[in-house]
């Protein structure tokens, strides 16, 4: 799943076009799941409905999905199954055996995936970095993994997304250190906002508040939802009496709390984004707050990111933001050659990223050994058949984005968007004409109603103008003896059309409406 950019209008949720395995569903086994990020199970309670097939994940992964699927009312019509990482536990599927690989991400119970296969392995390695001192004391399982290359890898599908990155990802451990400093030299309010699935961040804020002695409250449904499933599930230890609620929060001396929020990517109508607009009903700034932002914007959310802050900073608060707060949850270039070097794959596949990162993840790949042919960039949709051999790229099958607005899946497509943004950057105008149904004749009109266009008192003398000319075209399809509503509809659009482009060098969308009588 994908948030959608600035130009989809109106849309909530991007999600991908899963044609090919409707058309197929008989054959599709199972959803596997690496890891809980939003990003990576956040499509299936759209998905499931139309391939209804079992979910396999690890422990914390299932608990968030199922608490998802439970808000979309689906949760009994799903197979969800808990599985351990360990070459011991392998789940049998048709003629693959698939294994999970633990790993390390910025959420725990992440797993790499070694799917083994009549022709071989195909080791995915989900979202991962290798970290020393992961804060679950849960370390990547570099062993599994070098026995998996010892067996023999045909291909493994990988982490591009800090391919670009010189050197080694830092430790999560880095990003506590910092929030110690920071909650030893703050004395008014500390609001940090944070992924909300970032669960070994919550337990450091958490760990750190009751430290200084600060009570915690909780802003997004987001976070409130996954604080409790990894508190049910173990994987969050929170001293008793030192959540509160929102409420109380106000009540509380503003040295002795600490806000933890979503919104950390600018999203509109997350809480730190309400905050920041003076927008949030329990929340507002005031002068002595500090804001962390512990999180780096997402590529092509730097624009929404950079506003919150700036308003923040309006408001009055101290905002602390970038890399001092925040480290990444995938592998930089050191560590995906040490993966890459264990796994010892025939061939290497990126993923996840960017294009510019699968290509530099190419040169990375060949920086161990792997040649360049058999690093491999594919299209979305392409499929490839892939052999000790050969490789053979197939024709492509339907893919790409699926938008999500409000109820509709898929029913808002290019050209919804389009008048959209039209809609958006030129506003509309509407012209309503009276005709007389026996004659053929207008009897009133034209009536012009703008919306986002121009200010009506402003541009009186535009809207006489525009009336003028649409009045002249009316007088031409009488002479004309012109009746076909279309054709009608289509003159008057073209004259309005041109004179607004010469008057305002602007094109708004034109809804000429006929009423006959």
């Amino acid at each position: 799943m994908a948030f959608p950019d600035e130009e989809q209008f109106g849309i909530d949720l991007v999600i991908p076009d899963i044609t090919y395995l409707e058309e197929n569903k008989e054959r599709v086994r199972a959803f596997i799941l690496t890891h809980g990020h939003e990003d990576h199970i956040g499509a299936l309670p759209y998905v499931l409905p139309r391939v209804n097939a079992p979910v396999y994940g690890t422990k914390l992964t299932i608990g968030l999905l199922r608490r998802k699927l439970e808000e979309h009312r689906l949760l009994k019509k799903v197979s969800l199954q808990v599985v351990e990482p360990g070459s011991n536990n392998k789940v049998k599927l048709g003629s693959f055996a698939v294994e999970w690989v633990r790993t390390n991400h910025s959420i725990p119970d992440g797993c790499g995936i070694a799917i083994h296969t009549p022709r071989g392995i195909i080791f995915h390695s989900g979202d991962f970095k290798i970290d020393p001192t992961p804060i679950d004391g849960r370390l990547t399982d570099l062993c599994r993994l070098g026995r998996l290359g010892s067996e023999g890898v045909l291909a493994m599908i990988c982490d591009a997304t800090n391919a670009e990155r010189t050197g080694y990802t830092p430790s999560e451990k880095v990003v506590g250190e910092a929030l110690e400093q920071v909650f030893a030299s703050t004395r008014g309010r500390l609001i940090i906002a944070t992924f909300a699935s970032n669960i070994h961040r919550l337990q450091q804020i958490i760990t750190a508040a009751h430290r200084y002695g600060r009570k915690v409250a909780v802003a997004g449904r987001s976070m409130r939802n996954n604080i409790v499933v990894a508190e049910e599930l173990g994987y969050l230890d929170i001293p008793k009496g030192i959540i509160v609620e929102l409420d109380e929060m106000n009540s509380l001396p503003d040295d002795r709390v600490v806000l933890i929020t979503t919104g950390s990517q600018g999203e509109p109508m997350a809480a730190l984004t309400l905050i920041a607009n003076g927008e949030h009903r329990q929340v507002q700034i005031k002068p002595g707050d500090t804001v962390v932002i512990s999180a780096t914007p997402i590529p092509g959310n730097e624009r929404v990111v950079g506003r919150t802050i700036d308003n923040l900073f309006r408001l009055g608060a101290n905002v602390i933001y970038g890399q001092q707060v925040h480290v990444s949850g995938h592998a930089s270039q050191e560590e995906l050659k040490l993966m890459l070097n264990l796994v010892r794959p025939h061939y290497a596949i990126p993923y996840h990223g960017e294009y510019r990162h699968l290509f530099a993840f190419k040169q990375v790949a060949q920086d161990v050994g792997i040649p360049e042919e058999r690093v491999i960039v594919p299209e979305l949709g392409e499929r490839l058949e892939l052999s000790r051999e050969g490789i053979a790229r197939r024709k492509k099958v339907q893919a790409g984005p699926v938008l999500i607005d409000g109820l509709g899946i898929g029913d808002v497509g290019n050209i919804v968007l389009r008048d959209r943004q039209t809609l958006a950057e030129n506003g509309v105008l509407v012209v309503v004409v009276v005709m007389e149904k026996q004659t053929g004749r207008f009897i009133s009109g034209p009536d012009i109603v703008t919306r986002g266009f121009v200010y009506v008192r402003e541009s009186e003398h535009i809207l006489e103008e525009a009336k003028k000319r649409a009045t002249a075209e009316m007088e031409a399809i009488e002479e004309r003896e012109i009746t076909e509503w279309s054709l009608i509809k289509s003159r008057l659009k073209n004259v309005l059309t041109d004179y607004f482009y010469e008057a305002t060098g602007r094109r708004p969308i034109i809804l000429p409406i006929i009423i006959e009588i």
